[in-house]
């Protein structure tokens, strides 16, 4: 009896050796609870992700989706085993990861899989906007828990890249906490500091802030933008997901809040980061 015979839940033309690879499924092949948690995670994301690659395939010959903080590239490679292998076209993944090892593992785990239309590169999501070694523009970019301002390179990578959208879940934000946390005494006479006052607040709340700019920011970028959690992921405090599709919707209010959020909460400094051209 195949895995795919054995549990149902595994989709059709999903690769068990490839469920083996990413201990989704034991060596031998099995399931547990650990296992069907972690399915369901992978699954509930892909549910978000592929209408947005059919709506791109639909338009285009073939699709381009650069994955940042790629880590040991579960995203990709399902993305790639669920919805690219069977397009039989030069669409691409592109996953970008810093830690060495995970990047050759990566690499050699596509080898053996015949994935031939997935890359790995070893760089910073920040090196990465300027390398030659991806495409002038893509059509997919995701970033899931790449820390801190890693998912604001991952913001100015897709804008430079042109891209139809963008799909991040944000992790440990911690610069807008540290600049409300500086300027906390100089902004004490706001009652709305009270936000912010309690240390364990200032970790919140920049956190919630840090998301509300990203959203103000894709919209000044014209993008449409919707906030949503991913069911199954209780387990984590990470689990709001942003997606932004470019609509080349009105731009000018969105600017408007965002510069004036960034004055109110003593945030200014910040204004080349949520303000990319």
């Amino acid at each position: 009896m195949s895995g795919k015979e054995q549990y149902p839940e595994i989709r059709p033309g999903q690769s068990v050796e490839l469920l083996k690879a990413l201990h989704i499924l034991t060596r031998d092949g099995k399931m547990n609870q650990d296992s069907r948690r972690k399915l369901k995670q992978v699954y509930h994301l892909y549910q978000f992700i592929e209408p947005l690659l059919q709506e791109v395939k639909n338009e285009r010959e073939a699709l381009t989706l650069v994955d940042h903080g790629a880590g040991k590239s579960y995203l990709g490679f399902i993305l790639y085993d669920l919805f690219v292998k069977a397009l039989k076209d030069s669409s691409h993944i592109y996953g970008i990861e810093t830690r060495e090892e995970l990047v050759t593992h990566s690499r050699e785990l596509a080898e053996s899989l015949h994935f031939g239309g997935m890359s790995f590169l070893n760089l910073s999501v920040a090196d990465s906007i300027t390398s030659d070694q991806l495409p002038a523009q893509v059509d997919v970019v995701t970033a899931l828990h790449a820390c801190n301002t890693a998912t604001d390179d991952a913001i100015r990578f897709a804008l430079a890249k042109q891209a139809k959208h963008i799909v991040l879940v944000p992790c440990c934000q911690a610069e807008v906490a540290s600049v409300l946390r500086k300027n906390k005494g100089s902004a004490l006479k706001n009652t709305l500091t009270e936000l912010w006052r309690h240390p364990i607040h200032t970790r919140e709340f920049g956190s919630h802030a840090t998301n509300v700019l990203r959203c103000l920011q894709l919209e000044a970028h014209g993008y449409q933008v919707t906030v949503t959690e991913l069911v199954g992921w209780e387990h984590s405090m990470k689990n709001e997901l942003i997606i932004a599709s470019y609509k080349d919707l009105p731009r000018q209010k969105a600017a408007q809040r965002l510069s004036e959020m960034l004055e109110m909460l003593g945030l200014k400094e910040l204004s080349t980061r949520f303000f990319t051209e």
